[in-house]
């Protein structure tokens, strides 16, 4: 049996779609999971260990035998936590099946196999009675449904439906209750991921057009690694509100509820933005907590547990509002079984929303905000980024310059009309910008009507089908197929790009490629194994996308420009390689390699998709925001003692008839 895949095309910058072995798409997704990140958070692992043996040790005091159903089990880690603590059996659910097939193996290295049943269904098919998946209903509910957001994977209806169907009235849950926390905050930075802002185009203000000004936006959230947004980034408006719990050990509704929050602005400011994250209370007495709040919250933020799984969510509100000092407001979230929204008012407003209709889910009217991403959004905002940009089209535009640009969703073609060119191509008509429905390889001079040919070709280049940076070399296969359009001096810009590479030690983000072995006592190897399978299987074990700004990171060698694409040409016939070494300058642990594109836009103005300072000494890096770099993970981490006798060999293929690059790296230590 074969199964369809989408793969980013960077020849034509679409998203192809190609038949598979019907191995291929779990690969990938085991490969790109997960699974280990859970593993190696200890915090998490404690706080469940801890609230199963109180769990358990409750029953029993009761009298009575410990039966655990645990909902989306895994590796099987927490069944085998419940009966090390002492439960009588465990029903371990896990819908994914080669998930469940890890676990069942998982569980018999570890000698649990008489005392846990392992269940390859989704928990609402799961069946109970004498010929049915469970003998007996569970008075002991354990899991973890959840995702950044709490009930976003759902965790609601699953509840719901145990309640109804798998577990004994008024049994035990662990955790017992989850609680959600949010606040209301300023921030130019996080506001401009959510609506386009006015830009300042040679002493003119070029302001969005009024739909999209008014457009509420995307409801859906963005969950981020909040604690690498600095507290200098926002100002809180409130005081961190308590927005509702959810008792586990009850029956759950899935159903639409909203719940408000009351308090007295602390600040002035704009209301922009809602902050938010979750606690599971393990036990009822909430003495046992798993905390997903940022590290600025803590005293000492190092002491902050990392984790991926769960992160933070950021909530943009419908409109931005002024906010002073003292009002008297109310925060209102809404959700219903999968997603939450917010909206503030102040309390007279409140009370009679309470004897009218809660706030509607925002949606997105202007189209845009199903177009660009949060990050993209944030990318068109940045005001030096447009400065860069508008440089550089000064420096090559004239009065009787045709432009044709080639990106998705850019502003360059505007800010080259506002700037004087004759005339900007883009793919209808809009005074003197030109739109044309169509791809690069289709124009035609019959499209240019009078205009003869091309004198700009310009791009960001940006195209929203782009995964890893090299994917936006689209422009360059763009600026081939248009090569008989161009004039014979035809300026191009960018005029090139570099793809750059730096060896790094991450500070947390290399617990998700790393084997576990064991895990709180337990051998989880069958797991490792299974990983490592899936990275073995095709591309799986090659470069892979991360918003590096998230995930802090020391260089241990220079930054290496390792190969050179020059868009003033068309795209070769022949492969272009690139082989070298780079000497580690910086003791550490190196796990991966960082890749990135930087575009020449002219001789001098560059613009940098990775990093947007120098390394510091200590071998620190600041990333765009904007672009996801290329992580390539080493299977075994090198120790570096930084005297430069050690470094990493690469190998880089970059293949015209694909558009992919094919990489390889080795360590060499000079003797």
């Amino acid at each position: 049996m074969k199964t369809f895949c989408g793969r980013a095309n960077p020849t034509t910058g679409a998203l192809d779609w190609v038949e598979e072995s019907e191995e291929y798409d779990y690969h990938q997704e085991i490969a790109r999971s997960c699974y280990a990140d859970m593993l190696h958070d200890h915090d998490r692992n404690k706080k469940y260990y801890q609230g199963i043996r109180a769990a358990v040790a409750r029953v029993k005091a009761c009298g009575k035998k410990v039966i655990i159903l645990d909902i989306g089990t895994g590796t099987g880690l927490l069944s085998m936590m419940a009966v090390t603590a002492g439960a009588d059996f465990c029903y371990a659910v896990e819908v994914f099946k080669p998930m469940a097939e890890a676990a069942q193996r998982i569980v018999e290295k570890n000698g649990f196999s008489d005392k846990i049943k392992i269940i390859n269904k989704h928990s609402t098919d799961v069946t109970v009675g004498q010929d049915g998946d469970m003998q007996m209903k569970a008075n002991v509910l354990i899991t973890e449904l959840f995702d950044t957001e709490l009930i976003g994977e759902g965790a609601l209806p699953s509840y719901e439906h145990a309640h109804q169907n798998l577990v004994q009235e008024g049994c035990v849950a662990v955790p017992h209750r989850a609680t959600i926390y949010a606040q209301l905050v300023e921030s130019e930075l996080l506001w401009s991921w959510a609506q386009l802002q006015p830009a300042e185009v040679d002493g003119i203000r070029l302001v969005p057009p009024p739909d999209v000004g008014r457009c509420a936006g995307a409801h859906s959230v963005c969950d981020i690694q909040l604690s690498q947004v600095s507290p200098n980034n926002f100002t809180p408006l409130s005081p961190l509100c308590k927005m509702f719990s959810v008792d586990f050990s009850k029956p759950v509704s899935s159903t639409f509820q909203s719940h408000s929050s009351r308090f007295v602005a602390q600040s002035s400011g704009q209301a922009q933005v809602v902050l938010s994250w979750w606690d599971l209370d393990m036990d009822p007495s909430g003495n046992i907590v798993c905390t997903m709040a940022p590290g600025w919250t803590y005293q000492q933020p190092k002491m902050a547990p990392w984790r991926d799984h769960w992160m933070q969510s950021v909530y943009f509100l419908p409109v931005e509002s002024r906010v002073t000092k003292g009002d008297e407001l109310s925060l209102t979230v809404c959700h219903d079984d999968y997603s939450l929204w917010y909206s503030l008012q102040s309390n007279r407003q409140h009370d009679i929303y309470l004897t009218t209709a809660p706030p509607s889910r925002p949606c997105c009217t202007c189209q845009a905000h199903m177009v660009w991403t949060r990050p993209r959004f944030g990318e068109l905002n940045d005001s030096q980024r447009t400065e860069t940009y508008i440089k550089a089209l000064c420096c090559v535009l004239r009065k009787d310059s045709v432009c044709l640009s080639v990106s998705d969703g850019s502003l360059l073609p505007v800010f080259a009309h506002m700037l004087g060119a004759k005339k900007v191509l883009l793919r209808k008509k809009l005074s003197c910008v030109e739109l044309l429905e169509m791809k690069p390889d289709q124009l035609t001079s019959g499209d240019l009507e009078s205009h003869k040919q091309i004198s700009v070709l310009m791009g960001e280049p940006y195209f929203s089908t782009s995964l890893l940076p090299w994917h936006s070399l689209y422009f360059w296969y763009c600026r081939t197929a248009l090569a008989g359009l161009l004039q014979p001096s035809a300026t191009i810009l960018p005029c090139s790009a570099t793809l750059h590479m730096v060896a790094v030690e991450f500070q947390d983000l290399w617990r998700i490629r790393a084997p576990c072995g064991k895990c709180e006592g337990f051998d989880v190897t069958p797991m490792d194994e299974m990983v490592q399978q899936s990275l073995d299987f095709r591309e799986s074990h090659e470069a892979e996308p991360h918003p590096l700004w998230e995930y802090p990171c020391r260089a241990l060698t220079q930054s290496t420009a390792i190969m050179n694409f020059d868009f003033t040409e068309c795209v070769p016939q022949q492969p272009i390689s690139s082989q070298g070494s780079v000497p580690f300058i910086r003791n550490g642990c190196c796990h991966g390699i960082a890749l990135w594109m930087e575009y020449h836009l002219t001789s001098d103005i560059t613009v940098s998709a990775g990093l947007i300072k120098s390394i510091t000494e200590q071998g620190d890096c600041e990333w765009s925001r904007h672009r996801k770099q290329g992580v390539y993970f080493f299977r075994s981490p090198w120790e570096s003692s930084g005297d430069g006798r050690a470094g990493v060999s690469y190998s880089f293929t970059f293949e015209p008839s694909s558009g992919d690059i094919k990489m390889d790296f080795s360590f060499k230590c000079q003797q």
